[in-house]
């Protein structure tokens, strides 16, 4: 069956053969738009079409048997639902009558039609995309946040450790410079000690003499007597 023998085989039941063309077209185009644009359109009892993204690979020229890399591409994919691979395998029987194969939607469902569906698909993926960048958002805030605080902890330890290293090498040049006053008083307390030893051996020394100049003052003095007398 083609497209020109679908539109007479419904023509009967949309109340002729153009109003059973446009619905046909109508129909195909809504789907097509839908799977190239990435979503996945699915008919209850009938089955499902979506876009199907296919890596680079290597295939097999048929004629020649050649090796050719085939490259990246999109391919639709249509998967037959559990209604219509049951009326396929006889599983279940045909209806008789004016009796539709594929089972109705439920009312309500078709409100709208296939560009409310396409819409709704469209709203859900930049729903999930925003929920993603929240979620991102979230994350790098988060490093940023950790990384922050690693740097402060980290610059306060390098601080403190800096501040430490100051401090002994200020207390360091301190004690080198006590050691030597501590040396000049000790030197300065052993010459006081020995001043005092010596002290009053001098004056003993003093003491001793002075009486010998006195003596001599005084045979100097009896000779000037004695030479006057003469």
């Amino acid at each position: 069956m083609n497209k020109a023998q679908l539109v007479e085989a419904i023509a009967d039941k949309l109340g002729g053969r153009q109003q059973a063309a446009d619905a046909v077209d109508a129909v195909l185009d809504a789907m097509v738009r839908a799977v190239v644009a990435g979503d996945r359109v699915s008919v209850t009892g009938f089955g499902s079409f979506e876009k199907v993204d296919r890596p680079a690979r290597y295939a097999r020229n048929p004629q020649t048997g050649e090796r050719v890399r085939v490259k990246k591409t999109s391919v639709p994919r249509f998967r037959a639902g559990q209604g219509f691979k049951d009326l396929v395998s006889g599983t279940k029987k045909l209806p008789k009558g004016d009796e539709v194969a594929v089972k109705k939607a439920p009312k309500g469902s078709l409100t709208g039609g296939a560009s409310a569906t396409v819409k709704k698909a469209a709203a859900k993926k930049a729903t999930t995309a925003k929920k993603a960048a929240a979620k991102t958002a979230v994350a790098k805030k988060a490093t940023a946040t950790v990384k922050k605080t690693t740097a402060r902890k980290t610059t306060a330890t390098v601080k403190k450790t800096a501040a430490k290293t100051t401090v002994a090498k200020k207390a360091a040049t301190t004690a080198k410079k006590a050691a030597p006053a501590k040396k000049v008083a000790a030197t300065a307390k052993k010459a006081t000690a020995t001043a005092k030893k010596t002290a009053p051996a001098a004056k003993k020394a003093t003491a001793t003499k002075a009486p010998a100049k006195k003596t001599a003052v005084r045979k100097a003095t009896a000779k000037k007597t004695t030479a006057r007398k003469k």
